[in-house]
């Protein structure tokens, strides 16, 4: 190696050595230096020689915590969350959501837009317009703004900002990317919108205390995000945790992707409203109407309800329990829209997980629901845009 390219290669280590240390201090601080070294497995010189230019900047500051006893007080590190703002904005099939936040994802303004219909450029369009007036709510937005995260279901190459196909959007090969920033004059991430929630419950929710974990949302379709080793799973083009498109029953009805008895042709919403129209109980129309059944209708209509969504947990369960036995995860997160009836559907998820699940990997597995609040998946596009601006892996 010649000096000119370790010097090169030192010089990228400590940009990215100093990228990890400013997520690890957003996600863990406030935290003293000792704290970080530790946490990091650096010693304590190497931290005090990558800080200086994150505090001479004002990315990160430097605070006085109560001394324990009769000790000095000790200097803590923390993020100053005004330095920067992001935009976040998850595009779906009725309607474009999206906000903006600090850089500790703590939500500025927010805001929704219904769209007449799901194509390129009416979404795409829709998204720029959102982005635009959502920074004009916040004073000096504009100076500040790092970029835009966006999630999209579906499969997403991140590294392309390319949609490859969304069978929700009815998407293939959609450049996300170019002309979102084309647009707005701003940088642009993309990813499936599953994944976003990931970054968010690793940064800020369930995720901070396990490396390893799944977040499984709930609702029209059955989505997977994969936080493994402490960092972000999309696999080779961005493809990785389609759950929902697991086949289970060769024979079972058709699915949104062209296929028969995927997960999601068995646990999703349609799945739901399927089961129960066939049972002859025809005044459904929406998922919404099927939790009011299980919860308040008639005894007969109420007794067909329920069994729909034990039907449909039962299909999650085992899928569930394939994701297991594979990754043996320390913990799964059950998300999304649907989660709310987790009441209806989990007894079964839990039996079927338990029953399918290899040796101990049930055991292992924390199981936790968080339903997905309004702007929940729009945050975790901010956080998407947070994260590429720091280049840093997910610590």
């Amino acid at each position: 190696m010649t000096r000119r390219t370790r010097i090169m290669v030192e010089e990228l280590v400590g940009e990215r050595t100093r990228a990890e240390i400013f997520a690890l201090v957003l996600t863990a601080g406030p935290i003293s230096r000792t704290g970080l070294s530790q946490r990091m497995g650096l010693a304590p010189s190497t931290v005090t020689r990558l800080l200086p230019p994150l505090l001479d900047h004002d990315y990160l500051r430097e605070t006085d915590a109560p001394p324990q006893g009769r000790g000095r007080p000790q200097r803590m590190l923390e993020v100053n969350a005004d330095k920067h703002v992001a935009v976040g904005i998850k595009i779906g099939p009725a309607q474009v959501s999206g906000v903006v936040t600090d850089m500790a994802a703590q939500v500025l303004a927010r805001a929704e837009e219904p769209i007449p219909d799901p194509r390129p450029g009416t979404a795409l369009a829709a998204a720029a317009d959102l982005a635009t007036r959502l920074l004009d709510e916040v004073p000096g937005a504009r100076e500040r703004v790092l970029g835009i995260g966006v999630g999209v279901g579906g499969h997403v190459d991140s590294a392309a900002g390319v949609c490859r196909y969304s069978a929700i959007l009815d998407w293939q090969k959609v450049d996300v990317a170019s002309p979102l920033s084309a647009a707005t004059g701003l940088p642009v991430v993309v990813n499936n919108d599953v994944n976003t929630l990931a970054v968010a419950e690793r940064w800020f929710g369930e995720g901070r205390d396990v490396d390893s974990f799944a977040v499984v949302t709930v609702g029209p379709g059955i989505g997977c995000g994969l936080m493994l080793n402490g960092e972000l799973f999309s696999g080779t083009s961005g493809m990785a945790g389609e759950l929902g498109h697991v086949p289970l029953d060769p024979a079972g009805p058709m699915c949104s992707c062209g296929s028969r008895g995927c997960l999601e042709a068995l646990a999703g919403d349609r799945a739901v409203l399927r089961h129960i129209h066939d049972a002859g109980v025809s005044d459904c129309a929406s998922i919404a109407d099927a939790v009011e059944l299980a919860r308040d209708g008639s005894p007969g209509a109420r007794a067909v309800a329920a069994a729909a969504f034990a039907e449909a947990g039962t299909a999650l369960g085992r899928g569930l329990a394939g994701l297991c036995n594979i990754l043996n995860l320390q913990k799964i997160i059950i998300s999304g829209e649907g989660a709310v009836a987790h009441d209806l559907f989990g007894p079964a998820m839990t039996t079927a997980l338990q029953a399918h699940a290899f040796s101990d990997a049930a055991r292992d597995t924390t199981l936790h629901v968080d339903p997905a609040q309004h702007d929940v998946w729009a945050r975790g596009a901010a956080c998407l845009a947070i994260r590429e601006a720091v280049g840093a892996a997910v610590h």
